[in-house]
């Protein structure tokens, strides 16, 4: 199986290297056809208006929709659990980007505070034993409900830091700044199955074209 890196913007250097040490194939994508050669996608943290205008620009909006109706397993950090949301509550900006309201949870984005607020701390992950994964947190969306189609996957103490809904799994901190194999691990083997067919599916379908 392939996985891949959507590389407009954010994190993309740092998901890139922790993927490559479990998968050396993982590719960046940036293009429909990129997206067309993987099974399994990582939504970096970044700027969640910048990530959405990027990906509308690079015309993978209607792909990566497609492909995410398909059972696209896809794992998003911080900007990228933004951008999966089902629900935004308002912002102090008032500029939240849209998203492809496919992950069943309301959250708002940078709602920890500014840069000076951001921290590491430690996140009990569902699935992971001992010890704690070091959780960092980084102008980070907060995540405010769970809706029945999700579940928490992920704890901050008691507050719930990360969701999951099928293949679609949504992080509020950044596993890809830890020196931490574990998460990427963890979501590679649990999806392996479906990402070989899903990446089945997306070389053999063809694409119908915006209008």
């Amino acid at each position: 199986m392939k996985a891949g890196v959507l590389a407009l913007q954010g994190d993309v250097p740092e998901h890139l290297a922790m993927l490559r040490s479990v998968q050396p194939d993982a590719i960046a994508v940036r293009r429909p056809a990129d997206l067309a050669e993987v099974g399994a996608l990582f939504l970096p943290g970044g700027e969640s208006t910048t990530i959405a205008r990027l990906i509308e620009e690079a015309g993978l909006w209607e792909a990566l929709s497609e492909r995410i109706r398909e059972g696209l397993p896809v794992l998003a950090t911080c900007a990228g659990l933004i951008l999966l949301a089902r629900d935004l509550a308002p912002s102090a900006s008032g500029r939240d980007p849209p998203t492809f309201r496919a992950l069943d949870v309301t959250v708002r984005r940078n709602d920890y505070g500014r840069q000076r607020e951001s921290c590491e701390a430690p996140v009990r992950v569902e699935g992971l034993q001992d010890p704690p994964f070091p959780g960092v947190f980084i102008r980070s969306p907060r995540i405010l409900s769970v809706g029945p189609q999700a579940a928490p996957i992920a704890w901050r103490q008691e507050e719930v830091v990360g969701v999951r809904a099928g293949p679609l799994w949504g992080l509020t901190f950044h596993p890809e700044l830890a020196d931490d194999l574990r998460v990427h691990r963890l979501f590679l083997a649990a999806h392996g199955r479906r990402v070989t067919r899903s990446a089945r599916a997306a070389r053999s379908t063809p694409r119908t074209r915006r209008r």
